[in-house]
């Protein structure tokens, strides 16, 4: 089986195609800091981090941007509000969201381009949507340029909406405008607004409208035509509709494939700073393990809602915990070995448009007949299971033997050596008792083991021990 993906513009699934053999160009929406990042702004990273790990292991060569948009009538707001500079404060969150990529094991985007560092190949495409009839500046004097929807008959098209059932854009004033469905290419500077948070153009000072941007930022590190274009389903309308149409106005092919990751909930409701019910990154990594947080929304299937409770967590620590205590178990045994092919029932449940639940199940299936050899002293079989346990992880982002997570366990390494130096002295009092048939005080010291949450577990080689949960 080929790689299929859900294609948001076709409605469907399609078999993936690159346009160029061996390489594919991927283009995320990334950050709009004004605040924190909170679980939903990172969904959507980990599942592309995913799927552009999927693409290098089939053997693509993969150019991932995801860019910042720095500038933004909310960032001018909540600067304000706090009674700081703008860009101080969009530079202060932009640090917050990379460190909770960083954590959650993101890789590092090829490029992360920032909105106010592109402002030319904005102005340019402007200029080309109004020498092709697509855009007009306001007769107000405002400075303000808008996107005539109406010169462009395909408008619509991604989120299959037509025209006249829309509603109104809501990114400017509508006076200037032809139509109110018309949205802002260029936002003229207002009374107020802060003269360093305007550029000079031939329609006046001003910043760019929130959809040019990414056109622009595109258009410039993947071309005119690239492979997938990605973000969360909220961004479906009007932020992609309208970067389609208005790149495609300009003569641009676009995004190939459109790809959207749906939310994170709680009751029920979208996870957003409206309503309250914002579950911020570094407060949740202050009570649960990175990897943890990253296995929770790796676990759910990332076209399906993920509604979150505390519960989920920790399910999601027992669920991880099971494939990291085995792969830490067989690699005890075995050495740590080289990350090998993945096993044809994982590639296959990746293949049918990430479908990371079944991944996982297959990892799950395979790491429990992985014990069953470590128990049974089959050491080719274990070898065949740990393989491909670490193969699985390596995809998703969870090898717990490779950064960021090697790195963040070396304390709880240290602890589980020193550990392992007083419950195998307690192990040895244990086979001495047994050897002397005295099976009372063997009992004793399993049983007390087991309170303090140490299982042992008898095996052809010998006891061994394991936390509860990790077996």
């Amino acid at each position: 089986m080929t790689l299929h993906l859900h294609d948001s513009a076709a409605g469907a699934v399609r078999e993936f195609a690159p346009l160029v053999p061996g390489q594919v160009g991927i283009y995320v929406c990334g950050a709009t800091p004004q605040g924190s990042p909170h679980l939903g702004h990172v969904r959507a990273q980990v599942a592309f981090d995913v799927l552009r790990r999927w693409l290098t292991r089939s053997g693509y060569a993969v150019t991932m941007v995801r860019n910042v948009t720095d500038i933004d009538d909310k960032i001018l707001t909540k600067a304000a509000e706090a009674g700081t500079e703008w860009w101080a404060h969009a530079y202060r969150f932009e640090r917050e969201f990379g460190a909770a990529y960083d954590a959650l094991g993101v890789l590092p985007a090829t490029v992360e381009p920032r909105a106010t560092g592109h402002v030319t190949e904005m102005v340019e495409l402007i200029g080309r949507l109004i020498e092709r009839g697509h855009a007009y500046a306001a007769g107000d004097g405002s400075g303000d340029v808008y996107f005539d929807v109406r010169s462009w008959p395909h408008y619509g098209e991604l989120t299959h909406q037509k025209l006249d059932d829309m509603e109104p854009a809501g990114d400017a004033d509508p006076r200037g405008k032809r139509d109110a469905r018309d949205f802002a290419l260029w936002k003229g500077r207002k009374d107020g607004e802060p003269a360093t948070a305007s550029w000079p153009t031939p329609w006046g000072p001003g910043r760019p409208g929130w959809h040019l941007e990414c056109s622009a930022m595109a258009g410039r590190y993947l071309g005119p035509r690239f492979d997938i274009h990605g973000g969360g389903l909220d961004l479906r309308f009007p932020h992609h509709e309208n970067e389609q149409a208005q790149s495609r106005a300009a003569g641009d092919g676009f995004a190939n494939y459109w790809l959207h990751n749906y939310f994170v909930t709680m009751s029920g409701e979208k996870m957003s700073k409206s309503l309250g019910n914002v579950l911020g990154v570094p407060h949740l990594l202050a009570t649960h393990r990175a990897v943890v947080l990253r296995y929770y929304l790796v676990a759910g299937h990332y076209r399906t809602h993920l509604e979150y409770s505390e519960n989920s967590l920790v399910e999601a620590e027992a669920a991880y915990s099971r494939l990291e205590g085995f792969v830490r178990r067989a690699a005890e045994r075995l050495g740590r070995t080289a990350v090998a092919n993945v096993s044809a029932g994982f590639a296959a449940a990746m293949d049918d448009d990430m479908a990371t639940p079944a991944a996982l199940a297959v990892l799950h299936d395979t790491a429990r007949a992985g014990n069953s050899a470590l128990a049974a002293g089959d050491d080719a079989a274990l070898e065949s299971a740990y393989e491909q346990v670490r193969a699985g992880l390596d995809v998703l982002g969870l090898d717990p033997f490779a950064e960021p997570w090697a790195s963040q366990a070396g304390g709880t390494d240290t602890a589980r050596t020193a550990l392992d130096v007083l419950v195998r002295a307690r192990l040895d009092d244990r086979a001495t008792a047994r050897a002397a048939r005295d099976f009372a005080t063997a009992d004793a010291v399993r049983d007390s083991l087991k309170d303090a949450g140490i299982v042992i577990e008898d095996t052809p080689t010998g006891a061994r021990w394991v936390l509860e949960g990790e077996h």
